[in-house]
This record gives C-alpha cells, sequence and structure tokens, in this order.
C-alpha cells in the first residue's frame, strides 16, 4: 500500500519547513550583522608605552591617555619592579592591583611587560612597592618589612611613581 500524502498535510510541512528556512535565515543575518565589540573598540583606541629605563623610575611620570586606550608598562631595568595602585587616590583603573614587573636578570634577558586597558575616565596613580621612598641619599630603595609605601619608621614618600590621566573618549 502507498501512502499518500493529502493537499492540507503536504501545504503544513511546507509551510513548517519555509517558517524554519527563514527563521535560520535570519538568526544568520542577524549573527553577521552583529558588530563584533572588541575589534571596534580596537579601531578608536590607541596603546602607549610606560618604560622603566636601566634605573629605578616609570617614564613618562605623567601620561594623558583617553577612555578604550591600553597602557604597556616595560621593564628594561636588570632589577624586578612592580605596578601597584595607590587606590587612596585612584578614580580609574582596578582596585588592589599589585603586578610584578620582572627584570631583565629575571626573565632570561628579556624586559618584562604588562598591559592594562582603561575603560572610564579618572586618575590612576601607581607606584613600585621595592623602590616607594628615598634613603640618605636621595635614592630609591625598598621599605619596612611590611612592604608598600611606608618604611620602617614610618617614613612615607612615593619617588618610583607614576599617574595616568584618562579623558573621556572623545576630549
Amino acid at each position: 500500500m502507498i501512502a499518500e500524502a493529502s493537499p492540507t498535510g503536504n501545504f503544513k510541512s511546507r509551510a513548517r519547513l519555509a517558517a524554519a528556512g527563514l527563521i535560520i535565515v535570519l538568526l544568520l543575518m542577524g549573527y553577521a550583522g552583529t558588530p563584533r565589540v572588541s575589534s571596534a573598540a580596537d579601531e578608536h583606541s590607541h596603546s602607549h608605552t610606560v618604560t622603566v629605563p636601566e634605573e629605578d623610575r616609570f617614564t613618562p611620570f605623567a601620561l594623558t591617555i583617553h577612555s578604550g586606550d591600553s597602557v604597556e608598562w616595560v621593564n628594561k631595568d636588570t632589577d624586578d619592579h612592580t605596578v601597584v595602585s595607590d587606590d587612596a587616590f585612584n578614580t580609574t583603573g582596578p582596585k588592589g592591583l599589585d603586578h610584578m614587573l620582572p627584570g631583565t636578570v629575571a626573565n632570561g634577558g628579556n624586559p618584562g611587560t604588562f598591559h592594562l586597558r582603561f575603560t572610564h575616565a579618572g586618575t590612576f596613580v601607581y607606584f613600585c612597592r621595592f623602590h616607594s621612598h628615598l634613603d640618605g641619599f636621595n635614592q630609591p630603595v625598598a621599605p619596612g618589612p611590611r612592604g608598600g609605601i611606608q618604611d620602617a619608621n614610618g617614613n612615607f614618600g612615593t619617588p618610583m611613581m607614576g599617574v595616568i590621566t584618562v579623558l573621556p573618549k572623545g576630549d
């Protein structure tokens, strides 16, 4: 016995197939038309560099960028340094940041690097926890036993530090 399709059953299955095909086409069009956020943001953002030369300082000390830009720290010194956020002053950037920036000795002769993207306007103050106050010869030295910006005698200072001002896009 051969099964025959009724005219209404055949129409219903074709309508369902057409609807499913239309849904698939619409989904594919929507996916293809969706902008990729990372590439759109990258088109209008810039990368900036802060360098630790072969001495205990960040250069440039002050840097002005725009929201969406990124900063790369490059440690060309033989010593290890850190990028530590000074959260008491920061209005942008990550809080509690304490990132090791290896020196060329600890990094196989290569400079240590670290990248950070700033997504909104404000001020980002940072310092190196190893070199955050001056000795009697006005040279940066490692602080007391607890690290940070206070030495064993309670003296404060942040000679190896930097400031990044992040402006809104378009300013």
